[in-house]
């Protein structure tokens, strides 16, 4: 087996010791190739040219970002699932949804004694994976098609994402606590909490207006917030489309309820009520806003947007559990 591990030295959970020592326990497997990322997109780079050159297997060692930039690389010719190479996550980040939502180990020593026997067994699936681009005929129809594993957000949660991401710019460490007050913060600084600006479109139904926050989610749970997961779409599945969770306001009582709903969800129920919607299994939508607002993919902020297109892509691509 020709593979490839891709390894993020600023990962949040892992030291160089441990990287050793999993390279050493992954290449006594297999013909393997380790690189370490030097720059923002490198783990894109490496996976495009992985599935040019036909390697059998790619492992994203390092947290969502950097499993996010493999599968772009993978996947940047179209989706193939018996073509491109299968990948494999050890996690290495704070929170690792797409390592958990496949249910693997949170720990690199554990998930990659998973991964192995995985191998060994052959024990691997087909999952569907979302797709995000810009709105022809509008201003960010340039913005390049990206491919996201669990989650996207549009409004209030992607601003919350880009205000951790400059905290941690500023040198503080990536923790649940600090995407909790940044999260207040947010809220304290949200102008369109009352009225939202966003509106989803999709074709044969109504438009869904006046949008303040709007998840998509590829699989469920949304996230975790230290140990409990979070269901913003219960009924998300690798299997299926995307699923989103909108919300039309964000006064004080509605995100005591909301918040309140999120940190006790099931994988039976989600959050509900008047001022929320959701939708299951969406093939192709479109959310737009009146005015520009944070955009985020699997955790990633990607700037300002007005527009954005989404299609959920069953059968991706394969992946080692």
């Amino acid at each position: 087996m020709r593979a490839l591990l891709v390894a993020n030295p600023a990962a949040t959970t892992t030291s160089a010791r441990t990287r050793d020592v999993l390279t050493h326990a992954l290449a006594s497997e297999m013909k393997l190739e380790a690189v370490t990322t030097e720059y923002r997109g490198h783990a894109r780079d490496l996976g495009r040219k992985a599935a040019r050159e036909g390697l059998d297997l790619v492992v994203a060692l390092g947290g969502d970002g950097t499993v996010n930039e493999v599968v772009n690389g993978l996947l940047h010719d179209g989706p193939d699932p018996d073509r491109l190479p299968r990948l494999a996550v050890v996690p290495g980040g704070s929170t690792n949804v797409f390592a958990r939502a496949l249910g693997l180990p949170n720990d690199a020593i554990e998930a990659t004694g998973a991964l192995l026997d995985a191998l060994r067994e052959r024990r691997e699936r087909t999952v569907g994976l979302g797709l995000a681009a810009g709105v022809p005929g509008t201003e960010d129809e340039s913005v390049p098609a990206r491919w996201f594993t669990f989650c996207a957000g549009f409004g209030f949660d992607a601003g919350v994402v880009g205000r951790v991401e400059q905290q941690r710019e500023r040198g503080k460490r990536s923790t649940h606590a600090l995407y909790v007050r940044q999260l207040v913060r947010q809220f304290l600084d949200e102008p369109n909490r009352r009225h939202g600006t966003v509106t989803l479109e999709r074709p044969g139904a109504e438009p869904v207006t006046d949008l303040v926050l709007s998840i998509v989610c590829n699989t469920s749970p949304w996230t975790y917030l230290g140990n409990r997961p979070l269901y913003a779409s219960p009924d998300a599945s690798f299997d299926t489309a995307l699923d989103v969770l909108a919300l039309d306001r964000l006064s004080t009582p509605a995100v005591a309820k909301y918040a309140t709903q999120l940190l006790t969800s099931t994988p039976e129920r989600g959050p509900q009520g008047k001022h929320a919607v959701s939708l299951h299994d969406l093939t192709d939508f479109t959310l737009h806003s009146k005015v520009p607002l944070p955009f985020q993919m699997d955790g990633d902020h990607l700037g300002l947007r007005t527009s954005v297109r989404f299609t959920g892509v069953r059968r991706a691509l394969r992946v080692i559990v």
